[in-house]
């Protein structure tokens, strides 16, 4: 499909997307629409960023209008599981806006808030329902939720809801369903675990794969920095010395590690906020905000808290540490190269995480390229001439579109960074050794790296 008009969907959802400035559909979306307003069950493969909200949102809210229905008290037509309180902020918008014409009504609900404000929300009923799976529990305990009015089931990003423990609690969320529903399940990655859950919870499904979970990757340039850990942070400070690095999502493992990067940072004179399970809902959203509007530059965030966030620009992508699962790596690095733009990834790589960074070039089939200069700084020292190459940084290859600029065409879900050409980096040299090998070359490399 070239254009949201041949699904045949309602025309104030068809409006809506006009005035979102949307105008050509996805390849998620383009196979996924007809299929859901036919009535299938679907399984979905596919990553954040390639339009997969609006792929059954859309179709979602036209069933929805064709077959009004008065709502019921405490209960939803359509409910939409999310693991992660962010992302499930983002469907709920994305909701809103593409049914802003509509006459439905939207609800989220998640931990972190009171219970009272939602069990209000919920009490006269509402058409669509987004949630965490541990809160839709809380509320269903108190009675101030039934789901026996449930037409639509979504399960989005069912790959992190198991990596997150909910496998109990979505057991119990479905026996509590009706048997007669249209069942949606997304997922960027189709491990055992979620073709047995797809197996149990959908009836003859259609099967969806768009862009394999390696696929991403090929649009960022990635590099990696081999340092010492104990040097780590002083190389980001250098790092973010650079102003081409305009919009920075930094992430580590653990919620202490990324509060001791945010508190080094601004010692350092670079403003920073972190975003973890441990910050309480207002503080998530108000860093989220100030990322979203520039006025934070650089974001922290360890991987379960950035799953779902979809934030236009975000220039580039650092690993303060590596994931030692290669899958959430490939999610990080595409909170850039939204919307087929290209993005910038470099990660800053110990001794006791090459073994992360082999099983990283193992999935994606990528070779990650040390940056320039790191083999020069080993190689001059070794030379006899002890000066270091100045090499540079990756920087992003154009800025993002600005107002009076010609943009590339929006998709949903998507951001409208325009696509900027970049030559294909260097493979790395089979053999070499990165600069921990001689750490004794190592300050003068950060001292000149940007």
């Amino acid at each position: 499909m070239s254009s949201f008009s041949e699904f045949g969907l309602a025309a104030p959802i068809l409006r809506a997307l006009t005035e979102e400035g949307y105008t050509t559909p996805t390849p998620i979306q383009s196979q996924a629409i007809p299929k859901i307003l036919a009535g299938h069950d679907l399984c979905g493969i596919a990553q954040t960023g390639t339009g997969k909200t609006a792929a059954f949102a859309l179709p979602i809210l036209d069933r929805l209008t064709a077959a009004p229905a008065q709502k019921v008290r405490r209960s939803s037509r359509v409910l939409v599981l999310s693991p992660t309180r962010e992302l499930a902020s983002q469907i709920a918008d994305s909701f809103r806006a593409y049914g802003r014409r509509l006459p439905l009504t939207t609800a989220v609900v998640f931990g972190g808030v009171p219970l009272g404000a939602q069990q209000r929300q919920l009490a006269p009923g509402v058409d669509v329902l987004v949630a965490t799976p541990g809160r839709l529990l809380d509320l269903i305990d108190r009675n101030a939720l039934s789901l026996s009015s449930v037409q639509f089931l979504v399960l989005d990003e069912a790959d992190r809801m198991l990596d997150m423990g909910f496998i109990h609690a979505l057991k119990r969320i479905v026996k509590l369903l009706p048997q007669r529903r249209q069942t949606l399940l997304f997922s960027a990655t189709m491990p055992k675990p979620i073709a047995t859950l797809a197996e149990d919870y959908l009836n003859d499904p259609v099967k969806i794969a768009v862009t394999p979970v390696a696929t991403t990757v090929e649009r960022v340039d990635q590099g990696v920095i081999f340092v010492p850990a104990a040097q780590k942070r002083d190389v980001l400070v250098t790092l973010l010395r650079n102003p081409a690095l305009e919009r920075v999502l930094v992430f580590t493992r653990t919620k202490h590690g990324a509060d001791r990067v945010v508190r080094h940072l601004v010692a350092a004179g670079t403003e920073a906020i972190a975003i973890h399970g441990n910050k309480s809902q207002p503080q998530r959203e108000r860093a989220l905000a100030g990322f979203r509007a520039g006025s934070n530059r650089v974001l922290v965030a360890t991987d379960i808290a950035a799953r779902g966030i979809d934030v236009d620009g975000v220039s580039h992508v650092i690993n303060f540490e590596l994931p030692n699962v290669p899958e959430d790596y490939v999610h990080r690095i595409g909170r850039t190269a939204r919307a087929g733009a290209e993005g910038i990834a470099i990660s800053l790589c110990d001794d006791e995480e090459r073994a992360y960074l082999r099983d990283i070039e193992k999935l994606t089939r990528v070779s990650v390229r040390v940056l320039q200069g790191q083999r020069t700084a080993v190689a001059n020292d070794r030379g006899g001439n002890g000066r270091v190459a100045a090499p540079q940084a990756p920087v992003a290859r154009g800025p993002a579109p600005r107002v009076g600029h010609q943009a590339p065409p929006r998709h949903p879900d998507r951001g409208g960074r325009g696509q900027g050409g970049r030559s294909s980096p260097p493979t790395r040299p089979q053999g070499q050794r990165g600069a921990s090998d001689a750490e004794g070359s190592l300050p003068a490399f950060v001292r000149r790296v940007v």
